[in-house]
């Protein structure tokens, strides 16, 4: 019998500009996460390839007491290009042009890993044990889940914005829906730490 699992999203830390890794404070926001899922029984933590998302596991790993393990599903891509009879025709305009520097082989492989990473970070456990799943990573794909989870329509990954360090959970319960347990949620970080992707005025 299937059991629930927990899957766990997490934005990469604030990165350094030279992307070579996080900031001071990055590293800060990432053992602050660390401390926070180091209280639940973890059973994996997967990092894209890149250096923020790799430099963040590896500093949650050390805090959490799990191994990281570097996955090309976790990576940053684009994953789904929509077509513009998909949008709202008051939104097409803005997204197609937020996409149109998206080359055509870069969407396909966008669309694949994608399809792959669905496969791999929804749907309950397999076994009769609970699991936690970590996946460090980056934006587009906490809200490509995030649309998983609420079944919506593929385009709709676009518009849904998380904050470096944050933690998103799914609840994936055999027989029921997913369960958007948590979003976005920086209540681990110190109040100068959150936000620290946002202007001013979006903090809230």
């Amino acid at each position: 019998m299937p059991a629930t699992r927990f899957v766990h999203l997490v934005r990469h830390a604030e990165p350094a500009p030279d992307g070579s890794g996080l900031t001071a404070r990055g590293r800060g926001q990432a053992e602050l996460l660390g401390e926070r899922l180091g209280r639940l029984p973890l059973t994996s933590l997967h990092h894209g390839p890149l250096p923020r998302a790799a430099e963040t596991a590896r500093i949650v790993g050390e805090r959490a007491g799990v191994r990281p393990e570097p996955a090309a599903t976790a990576g940053d891509y684009v994953p789904h290009v929509p077509r513009r009879d998909e949008l709202p025709p008051h939104l097409a305009d803005f997204y197609l042009g937020f996409l149109a520097d998206t080359p055509p082989e870069e969407a396909e492989a966008g669309r694949a890993l994608a399809r792959r990473a669905t496969d791999l970070y929804t749907g309950p456990a397999e076994g009769d044990t609970v699991r936690h799943d970590v996946v460090v990573t980056h934006n587009f794909l906490v809200a490509w889940l995030v649309r998983e989870a609420l079944h919506a329509p593929r385009w709709r990954w676009l518009g849904i914005n998380h904050s470096h360090a944050s933690l998103t959970t799914i609840r994936h319960t055999p027989g029921r829906a997913p369960y958007l347990h948590v979003q976005n949620d920086m209540s681990h970080l110190t109040p100068e730490s959150r936000w620290t992707d946002a202007p001013p005025e979006e903090h809230v």
